[in-house]
């Protein structure tokens, strides 16, 4: 079983910015291993998770087990306030790594949003911005085909190196496919096809991309 989040000497509230760290100080501050599950789509949720160290995922899920990525988030952030209204958790969060939350009841985040004109518009601001994000989703999913969305995941986490090529870390070929709405076959056919086109080197959940990606496949 993958060990803790790592103990620190340093106020984990200290690095967050001022509006989330009040909201963090009222919350009472848990640590999930690699893989817990913090939220259950439908479920009823009186809490929301702000991060302090780690990374979330948030994903919904079929009977079949077929899983689609939604979003992730990092310290600073926070998941849960969709069910602020009462009503069911839309989504699952999962730890992707050892995490460290502060838990922060509903009726704590309430009496917040009343109390703090900032962090309100704040957090009206982040739902807009999650719906706009869920329309993009959908338009891509809609009017792009797989290989478009393979193109534009891999562009968007992809990281320069000295050596002229670009590196996306951590993603498994699972990982893609529930990003991208599709199968795992699915990618690991396109990113065969790709290696034998000489446009990247697949080792270790580690994809370097040697030359720019062609438009179309």
């Amino acid at each position: 079983m993958p060990p803790p989040a790592p103990e620190s000497n340093a106020d984990p509230l200290s690095a967050l910015p001022p509006h989330v760290r009040t909201l963090a100080a009222l919350g009472v501050q848990r640590r999930y291993r690699t893989h817990a599950v913090l939220i259950n789509e439908g479920d009823r949720g009186d809490a929301i998770y702000v991060v302090l160290a780690g990374r979330l995922r948030a994903f919904v899920s079929d009977s079949r087990g077929r899983e689609a990525t939604l979003s992730h988030h990092g310290p600073g952030e926070y998941v849960g306030e969709m069910s602020l209204d009462g009503g069911p958790r839309s989504a699952s969060v999962q730890a992707v790594e050892p995490t460290l939350c502060a838990v922060v009841t509903r009726e704590t985040v309430l009496r917040h949003i009343a109390a703090e004109p900032e962090f309100a518009m704040e957090l009206i601001l982040r739902l807009i911005r999650r719906a706009r994000l869920a329309t993009e989703s959908a338009r891509s999913m809609a009017l792009l085909d797989v290989y478009t969305r393979l193109k534009l995941l891999l562009e968007e986490r992809a990281q320069p190196q000295a050596d002229g090529t670009l590196v996306v870390g951590r993603l498994t070929h699972q990982t893609i496919a529930s990003e991208i709405g599709c199968s795992r076959e699915m990618v690991s056919r396109l990113l065969m096809d790709l290696k034998r086109g000489a446009y990247l080197v697949d080792e270790r959940s580690t994809l370097t991309i040697l030359k720019s990606l062609p438009a179309r496949w």
